[in-house]
């Protein structure tokens, strides 16, 4: 347990030195935190405290509480807690929830947004698992006390040797038994785990989700996938590296109990508009299944890598983005021969629960310039999204110096 006061100045720097963030007219980014670690998702409390977790320990500690106490929009108070690195981070009902790698855990709140008991939270899952790919564990909860875990595929396509060319599909994919999907669990029983007969399991066939928000206005969850990689290098025959660089599409479903989006046995091809059998299950390009899985409600370019999912309730942007999706695409490492894409936050107008019009790019030049948008170049990578009670939003960045920054909108 750790209690900063007047914390260094060098964590108060400007985030965006060498980086200027693009934005629409009207829009502001300010730093909130910078130079400080791998930030991967955050939570804001109804009186503005900002919760934050790390993706590796700082000080030995994972989770840190920020807050502002003179106004000037930087946290002079910052108290760090929990011993354990993760992803995933919530706020319900007076409590705040967090993920490691195999566990979600919660935490509970004063009414000032303190931490009760920060040495002992509360194990809410246990035993996920975690084999060293897609493994981090995205949260969110919905409102009738229910939490939802992303368990990632540990395996690009579900190969007998992963990533192995001439190597075929597992059927069925025995992974989709503990993983590749998204598991129910309530929010307030301790020691929950798969248990038998997939009773917690809510959804599968998704490679991986890392951005998932709860849609109050469809009363239903929402998730990002990670497509698949490695079509042309895989199955030459019937792809090249162009159009491996931009296939498959990177997917938004609507989630309800019991779907299934298909991963490994097909993907989403955004260019022919309609799902192709996988190349590891007898796939050709063209070929569509035999049995159809549930569509996606958007199509993003391959390889973005959304991390960050926020549907906007607020009042302080414009009417177009109430109800709208932010996405935090976290960037590419696998477009060649075309340039590497993402290190940027979208936005997709919703009306009535569904996407209408084009997405456009909202915040722009994370990376600090068109030659560092690349993962070992990029200055910063969004990751993390949420929303404050102010209507402002609060994005994260997960590289080894990142940091927070809080977007507002002035007329």
């Amino acid at each position: 347990m750790k209690l900063i006061i007047g914390f260094l100045g060098l964590c108060l720097t400007s985030l965006v030195s060498n980086a200027q963030l693009k934005l629409p007219a009207g829009f502001k980014a300010v730093t909130v935190l910078s130079d400080f670690g791998s930030v991967r998702h955050i939570a804001v409390a109804p009186n503005g405290v900002v919760f934050i977790h790390l993706g590796r320990l700082k000080d030995g500690k994972g989770i840190y509480r920020l807050q502002d106490t003179n106004g000037d929009g930087k946290p002079d108070k910052i108290f760090a807690f929990g011993d354990f690195p993760g992803t995933g981070m919530a706020i319900r009902d007076g409590y705040l929830y967090a993920s490691s790698d195999e566990e979600v855990f919660r935490y509970k709140l004063d009414a000032d947004a303190n931490v009760v008991n920060p040495g002992h939270p509360e194990r809410i899952v246990t035993g996920l698992l975690a084999r060293g790919e897609h493994q981090p564990k995205a949260i969110t909860l919905d409102y009738s006390g229910n939490l939802y875990v992303n368990i990632g595929a540990y395996s690009n396509a579900c190969q007998i040797d992963d990533r192995q060319k001439g190597s075929p599909g597992r059927m069925p994919c025995p992974i989709l038994d503990s993983a590749g999907g998204i598991w129910q669990f309530r929010a307030d029983v301790p020691n929950q785990t798969y248990g038998n007969d997939h009773d917690h399991r809510y959804a599968t066939g998704l490679r991986n989700v890392v951005g998932l928000d709860w849609n109050r206005q469809t009363n239903s969850l929402f998730v990002m996938q990670h497509g698949r990689d490695q079509l042309s290098y895989l199955y030459p025959q019937y792809w090249n590296d162009k159009q491996s660089a931009e296939l498959p599409a990177e997917c938004m479903y609507e989630l309800h109990k019991g779907s299934d989006c298909g991963y490994p046995y097909i993907f989403y091809d955004q260019f022919q508009h309609k799902q192709v059998l996988g190349p590891e299950y007898g796939g050709d390009g063209k070929k569509e299944p035999s049995e159809h899985y549930q569509d996606p409600i958007l199509a993003f370019p391959g390889h973005l890598a959304p991390d960050g999912l926020l549907f906007y309730t607020g009042d302080q942007f414009p009417a177009k983005y109430k109800n709208g999706a932010f996405i935090a695409f976290h960037g590419s490492w696998n477009r060649a021969p075309e340039p590497q894409e993402g290190f940027y936050v979208v936005f997709a107008p919703f009306e009535n629960g569904k996407p209408t019009g084009k997405w456009e790019i909202f915040a722009d030049n994370f990376a600090g310039g068109p030659d560092k948008m690349s993962p070992s170049k990029a200055e910063h990578r969004p990751c993390g999204l949420a929303q404050g009670p102010d209507g402002s939003i609060y994005v994260t960045d997960d590289n080894r110096n990142g940091g927070v920054w809080k977007i507002s909108y002035h007329k």
